[in-house]
């Protein structure tokens, strides 16, 4: 089993950005925890500032990768272009983020992506990406994917 993990803008800066939403772990700590719980699992990371580098990446793991966890970041808000990519792909894409999004200002309550993403985890810190890998490792056992 492959499944891709994707991060959008500003995820690189974890561990310093706002350590009250998204708590003090770098992504390299959270990519790294992620390989020991999943080792089984062949676990690819992608992180990009630029709204283009993560829609190339999804369609090219259309095919290839048996599942997508994406958090796009603040792109989720606001990037139909993301949002059409993810409705263009076969592979199924979950959406996670860190921190809340229905909880926390305004303009964050509302995600674009969700509504072509297989579903959407959010609020659970470093758990969000492990659930979200979770559901794809049971979709794609119960031919759900």
């Amino acid at each position: 089993m492959k499944i891709l993990i994707m991060n959008g803008p500003n995820l690189n800066m974890l561990g310093r950005r706002d350590p009250k939403h998204y708590g003090s772990q770098t992504l390299a700590e959270i990519y790294e925890k992620l390989k020991a719980r999943f080792g089984g699992i062949d676990l690819e990371f992608f992180q990009s500032n630029h709204e283009g580098g993560l829609i190339d990446r999804l369609h090219q793991a259309d095919g290839s990768f048996d599942g997508v966890v994406l958090n796009a970041g603040a792109l989720t808000h606001y990037s139909i272009a993301l949002r059409d990519a993810i409705d263009s792909v076969e592979v199924p894409v979950v959406e996670v983020h860190l921190s809340n999004i229905a909880a926390r200002e305004s303009f964050r309550n509302h995600s674009v992506i969700a509504p072509v993403c297989r579903g959407s985890i959010s609020g659970f810190g470093m758990q969000s990406y492990m659930l979200g890998i979770q559901a794809i490792i049971d979709l794609t056992a119960d031919g759900e994917a």
